[in-house]
C-alpha cells in the first residue's frame, strides 16, 4: 500500500470510529508505529486530524468534507435517474442554472460531454465537474462559502444572480409537501434559491423520494408557480397525485 492510500484509509477509519490510537493503526495497515505517527503528524498538518493522546481524532475540516460526502452518496441511484430525466428536459438548451444541492450535482455528471452550454452554478463541486468540459462554459456568480456546506451565498451572489438569465434551472429542495410547498434547511439559502429561480424561464425542483410529503425549516417556493417536480420512482404515488391535482407537473424518473 503507497503512502496516499495508506493515510486515506487512516481517515476512513478515523472517521467511522471517532479516534484510533497508534497501536489500533498499525496492527490494521500492517506498518510500523513509526510510520503511522508519521501519516498522523502530515495528516494534522492538513487540518484532517487532530492529534490526541496516542492517535488521533477528525478535524474540522475532515469532519466537513465526510459529512458532505455522506450527502453526495445517500440516495445515489435516485439522484442519478432523476438527473438523468433533467438532463434530457434541458436537452435543447445553452443555459442552465444548478443550485448547490446534491442532486444538482447528479445533474452537473450527466451534463459533461454537452457543447455549446453554459452552466451558472452557486456549487464548487459542480463547477469542479464541469470545468474541464471543452464544449461547457461554467459561470459562478461570486458570494461568500458557505460554513456547511461549498456552495456561495450572500448579497453579491444575489446581486449577480438578478442580472443573469437562464432557459433552465434545476433546485434542490430538503423537503417538499402535499401542497407543493418547497422548503429548504438553511435559511440563510433561500435568498439565493429566489434569485435563482427568477432568473430561470422554467424551474424543476428535483428532490428525491425521502424528501417528499414533509415539511422543513424555511419555504423558499411553490410548485404550482415553476414547471414542476422531478422525483423518482420510489415515491409514493398518492402523494404524486394529490400534486397533479393541484395542476403540478410531476416527471417521475426510473431507475435504470
Amino acid at each position: 500500500m503507497n503512502q496516499e492510500s495508506r493515510r486515506a484509509l487512516i481517515r476512513k477509519l478515523v472517521a467511522s470510529r471517532g479516534e484510533c490510537s497508534v497501536e489500533q493503526l498499525a496492527v490494521e495497515l500492517g506498518v510500523s508505529g513509526m510510520t503511522v505517527r508519521r501519516d498522523l503528524q502530515a495528516l494534522c498538518e492538513d487540518g484532517r486530524l487532530i492529534r490526541t493522546h496516542g492517535g488521533a481524532t477528525l478535524g474540522e475540516r475532515a469532519t466537513f468534507e465526510f459529512a458532505f460526502l455522506d450527502r453526495v452518496n445517500k440516495n445515489q441511484e435516485a439522484k442519478t435517474a432523476i438527473a438523468r430525466a433533467a438532463v434530457r428536459l434541458a436537452s435543447d438548451a445553452r443555459s442552465v442554472m444548478l443550485d448547490g444541492s446534491t442532486t444538482t450535482l447528479a445533474v452537473a455528471r450527466q451534463l459533461r460531454g454537452r457543447s455549446g452550454l453554459t452552466v451558472i452554478t452557486t456549487s464548487l463541486p459542480a463547477a469542479a465537474q464541469l470545468q474541464h468540459e471543452p464544449g461547457i462554459d461554467v459561470l459562478l456568480p461570486g458570494g461568500y462559502i458557505r460554513s456547511a456546506s461549498p456552495d456561495l451565498t450572500g448579497s453579491l451572489a444575489e446581486t449577480n444572480l438578478e442580472l443573469l438569465r437562464a432557459e433552465i434551472a434545476f433546485l434542490g429542495a430538503d423537503a417538499v409537501d402535499d401542497r407543493g410547498n418547497v422548503f429548504t434547511n438553511p435559511p440563510d439559502n433561500s435568498a439565493v434559491l429566489l434569485k435563482m429561480a427568477a432568473s430561470a424561464q422554467r424551474v424543476y425542483v428535483v428532490a428525491d423520494h425521502t424528501k417528499l410529503g414533509k415539511p422543513a425549516l424555511r419555504r423558499f417556493g411553490q410548485l404550482t408557480q415553476w414547471a414542476g417536480l422531478i422525483t423518482d420512482e420510489a415515491c409514493d404515488p398518492d402523494f404524486v397525485d394529490q400534486l397533479q391535482q393541484l395542476g403540478i407537473g410531476v416527471i417521475v424518473a426510473p431507475f435504470e
